[in-house]
């Protein structure tokens, strides 16, 4: 019995069995006091026992930054000018988030493919909280889409994945100056017409380093003394400003 079913398992594997190998130019991101964004190289291969099999082949690369919650504001025009009018608290959104594909992603990647991996930005966020009261929310989520895509926090990069002879493939995304900290999520995807056949998953860890950790760490476990720091520092620089402006006026 348990031979016949090993026999079933084995004719169960696709024909087009196909693995990623990944290799990434870096898989740690450190944010320092002139730290200006950062360029990640993702490159890979992929592997297969058999011949190239039938079938456009397609890769997906995205990478995903830390949730957070954001607040998206409504605003309208009342008695000539804009205010802001119901805010809506959305959790759970990447505080980053790119796509780089091969091609045209609605041709490498099939509908219902793209809602079950949620690749694309707006399927990615379909599964985000908004508060029940919302009766508009997809709204409100459009909106947020809108505004991390014209700030660079969400990045729809078509065609920035070369693939060459059908094996290896590379692209380069650019990590903004503005980074959460936390571990950001790389997926790989391999597809054959449109339907994903292989998936590969991995992390780029980005934390706080030098004198950008000591104080961000200063500021939350020790507030007082930061705040006394921050004002002896003002003060010192208002001083040398004064003094500095004294002596050129002599």
């Amino acid at each position: 019995m348990l031979r016949w079913l090993l026999i079933a398992l084995l004719f169960a594997v696709p024909a087009w069995a196909e693995e990623v190998v990944l290799g990434l130019s870096q898989d740690e991101v450190a944010i320092t006091t002139s730290f200006d964004g950062s360029e990640i190289l993702i490159f890979g291969a992929v592997k297969r026992e058999t011949a190239i099999p039938e079938g456009e082949l397609g890769v997906i690369v995205t990478i995903a930054g830390p949730p957070e919650p954001i607040t998206v504001r409504r605003k309208e025009r009342r008695f000539g000018i804009w205010v802001n009018t119901d805010a809506v608290e959305i959790d759970g959104a990447p505080s980053f988030y790119a796509v780089a594909t091969s091609a045209p992603l609605d041709d490498v990647l099939g509908i219902r493919d793209n809602l079950q991996h949620k690749v694309s930005v707006p399927s990615m966020l379909r599964g985000v909280d908004t508060p029940n009261t919302v009766l508009d929310a997809s709204a409100y989520v459009a909106a947020l889409i809108r505004i991390n895509t014209s700030v660079g926090a969400y990045q729809l990069l078509e065609g920035t994945v070369i693939v060459d002879e059908d094996t290896l493939f590379r692209t380069r995304i650019s990590l903004p100056a503005a980074l959460t900290e936390g571990a950001y999520e790389t997926r790989i995807f391999l597809t054959r017409d449109a339907q994903v056949v292989a998936s590969y998953e991995t992390a780029i860890d980005v934390r706080k380093v030098g004198l950008e950790r000591w104080l961000f760490s200063l500021s939350r476990e020790n507030p007082f003394w930061y705040g006394i720091m921050s004002l002896a520092i003002a003060i010192a620089a208002g001083w040398l400003a004064s003094a500095a402006f004294s002596l050129l006026r002599n």
